[in-house]
């Protein structure tokens, strides 16, 4: 799998990009180099064969010319071309000479050139496979008022079976030098390209241990160019990042500290406080009508800043890393059972529980009372009956759900029913819990290395915890 995902991020790194972009100019550029070179060589390998040919025959004609009488007749037709080299015809009007070309093999279009014009005329044909090179050329005097067309035409035919030999071979060493320069091309834009992104990997590489946390990761800026100045805006802003999470960091440590020390300064007199309260709780019925009401309330609030003192003491200590597992091995569902009992929930207040025994593993009492307490206690509180407790487990998991029947968890409260202080109901500024109860449930089951859902159900709320047979070690 691993293997897979580093060659499909290596085909999408800049690295091949830059490679096969090198190559793609190269073979560009190699190619029309050698289509160039190639068409050049063609033209000029031609024009050595073509041009001689054409001014021998014309010499050889001009040389004749003195000995012909016009109009000739067959001797002079086959006389001419005996003194011709190559493959050649003379023809004068229904006349040929007797040996050398046929006329028949001559493209129509060259004769009617040559009949037309008074320069020589050539046509490169294919015959046969083979390639060849046709010439024509009228038989011109000269008279007193120029240049007469005496109705001779001459053909000749040479063949370019060597010339295109020439030329095949040249198209097949420029592509043979195209193809090698691919390969070095591949080389060099390896070269470069490795000499290019080695300050990006090296960035990719800070950039992630940044992410990673590493605030003190640094880059050496050298030159002056645009990654320099990249390496340079990088450094920047990891200084800065740094000393700004390091601000954020030690406002965070001072106000966990001072949550932490208040908290403990505040349980010796609440301890004295629950005690005087106790007391009046005891006598109120016999002391008068408004002071029982301002008793009962002193008592009531006493109880619950002891209750929210607790609480702040318990999530300091998460964040302290100081939360201790203490596990033992028991029976998971009587567990779940005492803490109801202690709680003084039964069926009466509509609790259905289905808590089958012997689910045996490895657990913090304490803590999973914290969590069924939570739980259970927020069911009653914002649901309505009833609230269904049920316990399930296989070999690997143990699983609880805790499932009540009233509004549901609002949508945009859901993602942060866990957070901090937070409450579904905005709109009350005070309730009977402290706004903690469901953070720290949440602690306690990531303690045991599991953890804790919340969903709705279309009727409900429904919380979810999960947990492993075998708890991690605690911290």
């Amino acid at each position: 799998m691993s293997e897979r995902r580093g060659a499909g991020l290596w085909r999408a790194g800049l690295r091949p990009r830059l490679v096969l972009w090198f190559a793609a100019m190269t073979l560009v550029g190699a190619a029309a180099a050698a289509g160039a070179s190639y068409a050049s060589a063609r033209t000029t390998i031609l024009a050595g064969v073509q041009d001689p040919a054409m001014l021998r025959l014309r010499d050889q004609v001009s040389a004749y010319l003195p000995q012909m009488t016009l109009p000739p007749d067959q001797q002079q037709l086959d006389n001419l071309v005996d003194n011709l080299k190559g493959s050649t015809v003379a023809v004068y009007r229904g006349l040929r000479s007797r040996s050398g070309l046929d006329p028949a093999e001559l493209p129509p279009d060259l004769r009617t050139q040559v009949a037309a014009s008074e320069n020589i005329q050539f046509q490169r044909v294919v015959t046969a496979g083979t390639p060849q090179l046709l010439i024509g050329m009228p038989v011109l005097r000269i008279t007193g008022t120029g240049r007469q067309h005496t109705g001779v035409e001459v053909y000749e035919r040479v063949s370019l079976a060597g010339p295109q030999a020439s030329i095949e071979q040249l198209a097949v060493r420029a592509w043979q030098t195209a193809a090698l320069a691919l390969p070095i091309a591949v080389a060099l834009a390896l070269v470069a390209a490795s000499q290019v992104l080695r300050p990006v990997r090296a960035l990719n590489t800070a950039a992630r241990k940044l992410g990673h946390g590493q605030l003190d990761v640094r880059l050496p800026a050298k030159g002056s160019d645009e990654l320099a100045q990249l390496v340079t805006t990088f450094n920047s802003t990891a200084a800065e990042l740094e000393r700004t999470v390091g601000t954020l960091r030690a406002m965070e440590a001072d106000a966990r500290r001072f949550v932490a020390d208040v908290s403990h300064e505040l349980r010796t007199p609440l301890a004295a406080m629950n005690a005087v309260t106790d007391v009046l709780d005891e006598d109120a019925d016999q002391l008068p009508a408004d002071t029982a009401v301002a008793a009962r309330l002193v008592s009531a609030e006493t109880r619950r800043l002891t209750r929210l003192v607790q609480d702040l003491v318990e999530i300091s200590r998460f964040d302290a890393g100081r939360a201790e597992l203490r596990t033992e091995e028991a029976d998971v569902a009587q567990a779940m059972r005492d803490s109801l009992a202690a709680r003084g929930w039964s069926d009466a207040d509509g609790i259905e529980t289905d808590l089958p025994e012997g689910v045996l593993t490895a657990f913090d009492p304490r803590r999973l009372d914290l969590v069924v307490a939570n739980l259970v206690g927020n069911a009653l509180r914002h649901g309505a009956p009833p609230v269904d407790l049920r316990l399930t487990a296989d070999e690997a998991t143990v699983l609880l759900t805790v499932t009540d029947h009233g509004p549901g968890v609002p949508e945009d409260v859901l993602p942060h029913v866990f957070d901090r202080f937070t409450k579904a109901d905005t709109a009350r500024a005070r309730s009977e819990g402290s706004g903690l109860g469901l953070a720290i449930a949440r602690e306690n089951a990531r303690l045991h290395g599991g953890e804790l859902e919340a969903a709705n159900t279309g009727t409900g709320a429904r919380f979810t915890l999960r947990m492993p047979r075998t708890p991690r070690e605690a911290p």
